[in-house]
Parts: C-alpha cells; structure tokens; sequence
C-alpha cells in the first residue's frame, strides 16, 4: 500500500492558501490551492492522510474542495474556537474521499510545542500505518517546525513501523517566478544524509565499517568497488586482519577519489574510520585494532588484538615466521617466563573467550577482574602499556 501524508497548516481565514501551479516534471504540472491534492494526482497514492491541528483551516480546505451539508456549519464554528474534532471531520472527509477515489484520513495533532506533544504526534502517526508500507511526506503547509519534525517521523516510522518512505516533498511557493510556476522540491536526500550519520555511529560502536557498503553503491560506487570494504570489515571481525589490510587496499584508491553527492561530503572521515591498515607493519595494524576495540569497549576483541600484537612483535623481533602457529606458539613461550604481563595478557583473553572459567589462581584473578568493567578497562590500558 501507498500512503501519502500531508500537512494542513492555519492560514488566512479569508483567503485560505493562494493557487498555485507545481511543476513536478517536464511533463506534468497541477495547479491548486493545496499542495497535497497536486501531489496525490501526480503520485497516485492508495490512501491520503491529512495531519491537522483543532485550529487549521479545515472548514477552507473542504469548502475548497467542494464539500457540503449540515457538516460544514459546525466545523467552521470549531475552527474559529481551535476545539476542532474527529467527529466533526468524519462526513467531510468521507465526501473527500468519494471525490478523490481513494480512502482519506483525517489526524489531529497537537502543536507539537514540547517534546511530549511531539512525540504524540509520531504515536498518532505509528498507530495508523501498517509495517510494509510505502510513504510519502507533504511538508509543505502546516507551522514552520514541522518540517522538522516530519524528517525524525520519517525515521522514526521507518525503524519502528517498519514502512519505507520513499520522498519528502515540498512545494516551494515562495521560489514561484512571477508569472511562472512553482518548483517542488524532493527533499529524499535529507533521509539518506541521516543513512550516513547512522553507518558512521553504528562504527562508532561496534567497528563495522561494512556498513557503508549499500550507501556507497547507491552514491554511485560500482557495487564490485564498495563489496571490498564489506569484505575487509568481514576478514577484520573473523580475526584475519591481513586479509582485511588487503581489501583495504585495494578500495582504499576509489574511496580517495569517490566524489557521490553524499560520499564525497563523508570521503575524508571514511577514510579516517578505515586508516588502520596504513600502520607500517603487522603488529602496528593489530595494535590499531586493539586500541580502536577498547575504545568502543568490545574487551573481548580489544584483549585479542593486543594478544596477536604483542606475539607478532615478539616473532618479528626473534625473525621467526609470524604467520605459523607453532613458530608463534614457541615465540611466545621463550618471552612469557619473563614477562608476566604477557602471561596475564592470554589468561585474560582466554578468560574472555571462552567465558567458563577454569580452575587456579591466574584464572580466579581473571574472573575477578571481569566482573567489574572499570576494573578490565583499566587492567587492558596497563597490560598496553607494559608490553608496547
């Protein structure tokens, strides 16, 4: 199903709003009063919905359109009090709905003046859409912020609600030329900035910078191109970070050069979010990681990056081959009598691994350790700096 949503505002009760002619296209222009009513011939929507507050002209909007009977009289009095009801706007509506061909809705909102009203207003909204289906939103009419407002409903139906919006449009009357016709805006770009901000937060947190794969492909990245980033965040996060250096490098180049609408604008803090993989050497990049980890508090992947560093140094050091187990294996065994930090370093990784905690003093002051977060923080940022 296709929803349309749309704003009416309060405007002059004399006048109601001026006509004016939407040019959607090359081809296509309305001319009307209501915005939204162009904006439903030109999408064709199965269902409209009318957001109001009790005190927008709703007596103007349905006069307008050619509503009438016993129904009008009490609506015009509620509008001028601002005490406006559901009620009062069922027989209208459904006449509306008879002429359009489409079923139509008619939503009291408040003012959204506080966030309490405003988030009334998104519960309004999430209460009479169903999960699948697709949206527009009209921001053209009703008071200034909710424009605003109409963007977090966006997202916030989106993630909740589980529909798909498809555009926020805006019909640009003060751009009108004079004598011309007035421009209507899309302003869908809006939506996939905040796509952007979302990937960039969802690395913030958990590392995974293959979420900016699908927004790369849509910025106009060949899909081949934006998989190797996706790829090199799946070899990081199964522990194969020199798979992942690989991929890097090779997508590094097209992200350096991406110049997509959005990408470009978050080019140089994608790059930022994937520079790891420069450090010169194998444990640089591990050491990277395990810093990036325990930043993001994930103690687990921060306590095995700092693991593999700190045995790849020791392999480098003692020109032993870093990438066999055994040889790292006995690299680590020839250091770690002497350096109890290394020691202390694997029985916390392994107590985080594995989660059941085996027998033995080193094990019981692991687990303590564990069990309090300020305490493994800080017993990971000593363990760093003793070995490295």
């Amino acid at each position: 199903m296709t929803t349309l949503i749309s704003f009416l505002g309060k405007g002059d009760p004399r006048k109601g709003y001026r006509t004016a002619t939407y040019r959607f296209n090359a081809d296509v222009a309305y001319a009307e009063t209501f915005f939204g009513l162009a904006l439903t011939k030109f999408l064709k929507p199965d269902r409209l919905i009318l957001l109001g507050t009790p005190s927008s002209m709703w007596e103007i909007f349905f006069d307008r359109e050619g509503v009438e009977g016993d129904a009008m009289l009490p609506l015009i009095d509620a509008v001028a009090a601002g005490n406006v009801s559901e009620h009062l706007l069922n027989l209208p509506r459904l006449q509306l709905a008879k002429r359009l061909g489409i079923p139509v809705d008619c939503l009291l909102i408040p003012y959204a003046r506080d966030g309490a009203e405003q988030a009334e207003i998104l519960r309004r909204l999430a209460a009479v859409l169903q999960p699948g289906e697709r949206l527009w939103i009209d921001v053209t009419h009703g008071f200034r912020h909710l424009p605003m407002l109409a963007l977090v409903a966006a997202r916030y139906l989106g993630r909740v609600v589980r529909v798909e919006v498809e555009e926020i449009y805006y019909g640009a009357l003060e751009m009108t030329p004079p004598e011309g016709e007035t421009p209507v805006l899309r302003l869908g770009g809006l939506l996939a900035m905040l796509d952007w901000v979302d990937a960039l937060a969802t690395y913030d947190k958990d590392g995974d910078y293959g979420v900016f794969e699908p927004l790369l492909v849509k910025d106009d990245m060949p899909e081949g191109r934006a998989k190797l980033l996706a790829d090199a965040a799946y070899c990081e996060r199964t522990s194969n970070p020199e798979l992942a250096v690989k991929n890097l490098r090779r997508v590094f180049p097209s992200i350096e050069i991406h110049d997509g609408p959005l990408g470009g604008l978050f080019r140089e803090t994608l790059k930022e979010r994937i520079g790891w993989f420069r450090g010169p050497t194998r444990h640089d990049r591990e050491l990277s990681l395990a810093d990036a980890y325990l930043k993001r508090s994930d103690y687990l992947r921060a306590a095995t990056f700092l693991y593999e560093s700190f045995v790849t140094r020791t392999c480098f050091a003692a020109k032993c081959n870093d990438t066999d187990p055994k040889e790292r294996d006995d690299a680590f065994d020839n250091v770690r009598k002497t350096t109890p930090a290394a020691a202390q370093l694997k029985n916390l990784r392994n107590a985080l691994a594995h989660g059941v905690r085996s027998h033995g003093e080193q094990a019981d002051e692991s687990a303590k350790i564990i069990a309090d977060e300020s305490s493994l923080r800080k017993l990971l940022k000593e363990l760093r700096n003793k070995l490295f």
